[in-house]
């Protein structure tokens, strides 16, 4: 893993809507089942500027943003303090650590405020070997439809 200088992180801003955007838009290979998004339509729409303009805008949704060296080093949602809801890191920056970061944060936002019970997210399986390295366990198999497939996974806290 290398080193990287510390990150900033601070609260996402609706200016950061476009930046968020195109961040998502690079990395929906991944996301999808075909490459060029067929049959993800509905999903996609979800992460188009409208969308993610109305999730920052709404208090159950709380995102923050990492930068470094001035450029977006990644991003972390977190919905109703318990659902690991958006963590998108821009490709050049994958296993450099900044996931992990993000991840953290989010967490420990998410604890100050109260969650005690533990965490869920509906990983990519791109994503599934990160999340079960942070203790993320499947609550049921791969789930293929409208275009994506996902693993819904929980994270219990200790005493959760």
């Amino acid at each position: 893993m290398t080193i990287l200088p510390e990150l900033v992180l601070r609260p996402a801003l609706l200016a950061d809507a476009p930046a968020i955007v195109a961040l998502i838009d690079d990395l929906m290979p991944f996301l999808t089942l075909h490459p060029d998004g067929a049959g993800a339509e509905k999903f996609i729409e979800h992460c188009r500027l409208p969308a993610i303009e109305n999730y920052l805008s709404q208090e159950k949704y709380r995102y923050q943003i990492a930068h470094l060296d001035g450029q977006l080093a990644g991003v972390v949602a977190m919905r109703d303090n318990t659902h690991l809801f958006h963590l998108f890191v821009p490709r050049a920056l994958h296993r450099c650590g900044i996931a992990l970061q993000l991840w953290q944060a989010a967490r420990d936002a998410s604890i100050a405020r109260g969650n005690t019970t533990g965490f869920t997210v509906n990983s990519s399986v791109y994503a599934l070997p990160f999340y079960e390295s942070l203790g993320f366990v499947a609550t049921m198999p791969k789930v293929e439809q409208d275009g994506i497939a996902y693993v819904p996974m929980r994270l219990m806290l200790a005493g959760g």
